[in-house]
């Protein structure tokens, strides 16, 4: 069956506001190329990526527009964002198999590939180019990822972003059984897959995070909650884990080092209590610490993803699901962090 010409979706038109997010009915319809698949989006989830990308938040020059992407270079408008994407291949390109139509599948949100070309540095789904937030989208083949389970398009639209986002942590910090793992932020949508994926190897589990949410973390399988508000010395103890994951940063970061046993490692992909700290030198080689900022996926990061969701080694935790025409709305409901997990968008 031949595609449309025009797709609704949502586009951003520049940085800032919700009011820079314009729901749109005469979009065209992506055509692929020669080593691309057309995907029919089908369900795509609510992300700090976009979120930030909007705001600029990246910039490191007070939300100069030319650094206010993940690669640190300018945003092109007008833009479909949407990093996190579940759906179904229905065209694709010449050298692709035609058997691949009618898979479902999940598109990896770091891509190497563009325009039939490899990347001399990594794009972001949605940010660098076209994303998920339209009715089609189009992606390299190798990134749109078969996915064989029996969770919902809506469940599976949760894992992209913030479970790779988690498990390339967890795999740069060389996490194995046995260990202690703090994560911070450990309800939000990337913390508490970092919790799931931190027990799925074996670790125990310090999960940080607010009084109010403490039980669900619990529920999920958290060994130990620590409110983010207390002092975590005196709560946990200095020298007592292995591995820090780390989404918040802010005022009390030093003490995150403290907590690390000598020969720890701290990874890091976010910074949502302020992105600027205070570093004792001393105390990261004084305790032989290891230090991994986490953007770019480790090449075999997705693949192995998609084999614990195949396993099941891994459980969704959707809190709220809206229309993508109301993505003003549920992006406020993520600003808001009252739940655990992701808000997820669905194209009827």
């Amino acid at each position: 069956m031949p595609l449309p010409s025009k797709m609704s979706g949502v586009v951003l038109t520049g940085h800032g506001g919700p009011e820079t997010l314009e729901w749109r009915d005469d979009l065209p319809v992506p055509t692929p190329g020669a080593r691309d698949v057309i995907v029919k989006v089908s369900a795509a989830a609510v992300n700090n990526t976009d979120i930030n990308t909007r705001t600029a938040w990246y910039s490191k020059g007070d939300g100069e527009s030319s650094d206010a992407t993940w690669s640190g270079k300018p945003l092109s408008f007008p833009r479909v964002q949407g990093i996190d994407v579940c759906g179904y291949v229905v065209a694709v390109g010449d050298q692709v198999d035609p058997a691949r139509v009618g898979e479902r599948v999940l598109i990896e949100p770091c891509i190497r590939e563009a325009d039939g070309k490899i990347l001399d540095t990594p794009w972001f789904f949605g940010s660098e180019c076209d994303g998920g937030f339209a009715e089609y989208t189009r992606v390299a083949a190798r990134h749109a990822y078969p996915v064989k389970s029996t969770l919902s398009d809506l469940e599976l639209a949760s894992f992209p972003c913030s479970y790779s986002t988690a498990e390339n942590m967890l795999t740069r910090a060389a996490v194995t059984s046995g260990e202690t793992v703090l994560v911070t932020g450990a309800s939000g949508g990337v913390g508490s897959a970092a919790v799931q994926l931190a027990l799925a190897r074996g670790a125990r589990v310090v999960a940080v995070t607010s009084a109010s949410k403490a039980d669900k973390l619990k529920a999920i399988g958290a060994d130990q909650t620590l409110d983010r508000n207390a002092d975590y010395l005196s709560a946990f103890g200095a020298g007592q884990v292995d591995v820090v994951i780390d989404l918040v940063a802010g005022p009390k970061w030093p003490s995150l080092l403290d907590a690390l046993r000598p020969g720890g490692r701290y990874a890091v992909a976010g910074a949502i209590a302020g992105p600027l700290v205070e570093l004792d030198v001393r105390t990261l080689y004084l305790k032989d610490l290891s230090f991994f900022g986490c953007t770019v996926l480790e090449p075999d990061v997705f693949g192995n993803l998609i084999r614990r969701i195949e396993r099941a080694d891994i459980a969704p935790l959707v809190a709220e699901t809206y229309p993508l025409r109301e993505i003003g709305a549920a992006q406020q409901a993520f600003a808001e962090k009252g739940y655990i997990g992701k808000i997820v968008l669905y194209l009827s």
